[in-house]
């Protein structure tokens, strides 16, 4: 109370009474706690990529809010706690519309970047940190996110966090076919931080797979991918619905996209076996297979066909549920 005293310039009695509810939160009061919380997550480098991302006045005023009410109450979520928003994070990503999960994601990170005080903090940061930069809806201002993200996982001290947030990006990057440059470049830092056979490995490795597809070399891209299912033997996920997680129709899913790219008619056997593992409730990532099977189409000769087929594919999806990756494989799809 002292702290926001000396900064709002009203005194701790006036400020404890609004907070007790004895006093009336006017609206001077009112600014003065958000201009107080402004300078002082602006000061800690968050809200600023926040803001730029999540643009409506009124939305960055709500992030205020929940930053400051956080702060007020004093009071600390656990460790514990923070590791179940972040696999709760997990699942919504697979399962809400990106817009959605942005905000409310937004609003925790302004909460969480206040008590970044254990390593542990840190990890649920740079995990939390990757899965906003997939919610983004530019890539270059993904790759902002994914470099923040490596540096809090950094912080943890903890390796398989560091390859997971590094694999994670590289892979959205590399299966989106976008900044290829930058998802090589934290694909192989991933590999060399640990050769141990976990989820962080895996997603750098079908990264590495895509980069090599994406630039022609079909030999190291089918090279990759058999190391990537020999992890995925080891380290896939009984977990079905989590971005922290692969498991078997999400590896199928990756290989799709990979072989769909190469114009391998091994693609068909992923898709099929992607469809007939996946859950119901994931109607994103079918759209996923059916734009794959486009590009097959299009890598086919057909191109026309193949975007008419993209095309129909999304139009069954309801738009909130459209993501970059869906827009960036439409768009090459259409080039192909």
């Amino acid at each position: 109370m002292s702290w926001m005293s000396a900064h709002t310039h009203y005194s701790k009695t006036h400020l404890s009474n609004v907070e007790s509810g004895r006093r009336a939160a006017t609206p001077d009061v009112v600014l003065a706690y958000e201009r107080t919380l402004r300078e002082d997550v602006e000061r800690r480098g968050l809200l600023t990529g926040l803001a730029a991302s999540v643009v409506a006045p009124v939305a960055i005023a709500e992030l205020i809010r929940k930053g400051f009410a956080a702060a007020l109450d004093g009071g600390k979520e656990t460790v514990d706690e923070w590791l179940h928003k972040a696999e709760i994070t997990g699942f919504e990503y697979m399962s809400v519309g990106a817009g959605k999960l942005q905000q409310r994601l937004a609003g925790d990170l302004v909460v969480l970047q206040q008590h970044l005080e254990t390593p542990q903090l840190w990890s649920v940061a740079g995990r939390l940190l990757t899965v906003y930069g997939k919610t983004t809806t530019d890539k270059n201002e993904a790759i902002r996110w994914y470099r923040l993200a490596a540096v809090a996982a950094d912080r943890s001290d903890d390796t398989a966090v560091r390859v997971w947030s590094r694999g994670r990006a590289a892979l959205a990057l590399a299966y989106e076919g976008a900044a290829i440059p930058v998802a090589s470049d934290m694909a192989r830092h991933a590999l060399a931080l640990d050769d141990k056979p976990t989820l962080g490995r895996l997603n750098a490795l079908v990264a590495m797979a895509h980069v090599a597809g994406i630039r022609g070399d079909r030999p190291v891209a089918i090279d990759y991918l058999e190391q990537a299912k020999r992890v995925f033997e080891v380290a896939g996920s009984d977990e079905q619905i989590s971005d922290f997680a692969v498991p078997e129709w999400r590896f199928h899913t990756f290989a799709s996209m990979l072989l769909s790219r190469l114009g391998d008619p091994g693609a068909v056997d992923e898709q099929e076996a992607a469809d007939r593992t996946r859950p119901a409730a994931l109607p994103r990532f079918a759209t996923h297979i059916e734009l794959h099977r486009g590009l097959m189409l299009a890598k086919a000769g057909d191109r026309t066909g193949g975007v008419a087929y993209a095309n129909a594919a999304l139009a069954k999806l309801p738009p909130e549920k459209h993501s970059l990756s869906l827009r960036l494989m439409l768009a090459e799809i259409e080039k192909a």
